[in-house]
């Protein structure tokens, strides 16, 4: 299989054969029959759009439930070395496991490729049913740090003796008396992955011809650590980016309130007012460079404006490697009733797709969507808000998207 490796390294261009190897993990709850639903969906667009010439030799590899079930491990190391190997994968979604063990199995994954950027494309999908007045404003792409902010795992529960030693030091230290029963949990954020994640963002903003890069925290609280964001994201955009991008400022003092043409806009927003932001005025907002927290919490936010996480897909990027997944849970309270909305998934695959430059056959994913809701033959999170509609199953639905694959 040597000839079907996708080459991906770091500052060099990517190399995909036609008939690629790509892992993947169906996952756990409803993970298996989206999972079933999207393979056949992007299997028909392949084959639709490009008639034998590119295939995907799908590998499944072990992963959550099933393999802890089969192997006493979650995440056994055939799969990490598949992953490392082949470059980029595909994952349902997983469970968190009970107990000890792997804290979050995608906080694992995340960190041990340091797929540092977490991306979620929020756009509206025509005829999805959405609280907003005005969804097909909400055209935006989250660019979420992954590797560090509290999901770095570090904390301490209350009343521990580690704790208690750190509640003793911040009083040393500072002079500050915290509460004797607090749980203490740290988070760092640094400079290095602050800046790769913004340059990430930048990069994709200038490659789209996207007006602006907004970056998001709360530094009037946070000042050393989400305010640092704030400080490195402009440091970065003028350090590599200087020809392609100006600041409000500059915008305002130097350029009248007339962007220069092909000019990109870097901009911040304290987290709070973001939030009002994307809800009232969305079409000012593009690209979202974000911490790890905030980015979770806004794109979940965003996405239930253009019609909720069955329809929100991601995926996470490194230098060398690349997981795509969607951006919902497991679901465990209607797995295996064929009720899933295999949506997430799929226009995650359809990421994956554009990715690798499969953009044709992504394309055609994304068109076949819109015209099956259009027609209202959804699954049941959508038809409970749409009059009419017609629910259909989780493999109904990928089937009624087949048959609109045009």
């Amino acid at each position: 299989m040597a000839d079907n490796i996708i080459q991906f390294k770091k500052n060099e261009n990517m190399i995909i054969p036609d008939e690629p190897v790509i892992p993947y993990i169906k996952g756990d709850g409803i993970g298996p029959e989206i999972w079933d639903a999207a393979q056949k969906v992007v299997n028909k667009s392949i084959i639709f759009t490009y008639n034998g010439k590119k295939n995907i030799q799908w590998l499944e590899i072990p992963g959550g439930e099933k393999s802890y079930k089969a192997t006493g491990e979650y995440l056994p190391q055939e799969s990490i070395d598949a992953i490392k190997k082949y470059s980029i994968a595909v994952k349902g979604p997983l469970a968190t496991p009970v107990g000890g063990g792997i804290r979050s199995l995608n906080v694992h994954l995340r960190q041990t490729f340091d797929l540092y950027a977490n991306i979620r494309p929020i756009e509206y999908i025509d005829f999805v049913p959405s609280p907003m007045k005005h969804p097909e404003k909400i055209k935006m792409v989250i660019f979420r740090e992954n590797t560090e902010d509290v999901y770095s795992g570090i904390e301490w529960e209350a009343g521990t003796k580690e704790a208690s030693e750190i509640i003793s030091f911040i009083r040393k230290k500072t002079g500050k008396a915290l509460p004797k029963d607090s749980g203490i949990g740290i988070k760092p954020i640094s400079e290095g992955n602050s800046k790769r994640l913004v340059a990430r963002a930048i990069s994709y903003a200038i490659e789209k011809k996207l007006s602006s890069v907004t970056l998001m925290h709360k530094g009037n609280i946070m000042k050393y650590t989400e305010g640092a964001f704030r400080k490195w994201g402009y440091e970065i955009a003028k350090e590599l980016f200087n020809e392609n991008t100006i600041t409000e400022k500059d915008l305002i003092e130097q350029y009248q309130g007339n962007c220069p043409e092909n000019k990109i806009i870097i901009k911040d927003r304290i987290a709070d007012m973001l939030f009002q932001d994307v809800l009232i005025k969305p079409e000012e907002y593009h690209v979202i460079a974000a911490p790890n927290l905030n980015g979770d919490y806004l794109s979940d936010a965003l996405a239930a404006q253009v019609g909720g996480l069955g329809l929100a897909p991601g995926a996470n990027l490194g230098y060398e490697n690349a997981i795509f997944e969607p951006v919902h849970g497991t679901a465990p309270s209607i797995a295996g009733k064929n009720l899933a909305n295999p949506g997430s998934l799929i226009l995650t695959c359809a990421m994956m797709l554009d990715f690798i430059g499969w953009v044709d056959s992504a394309q055609k994913i994304r068109s076949a969507i819109q015209h099956t809701i259009k027609n209202k033959t959804v699954t049941e999170d959508l038809a409970m808000q749409m009059k009419g509609a017609k629910k259909l199953g989780c493999k109904e639905f990928a089937d009624a998207i087949i048959a609109n694959i045009k």
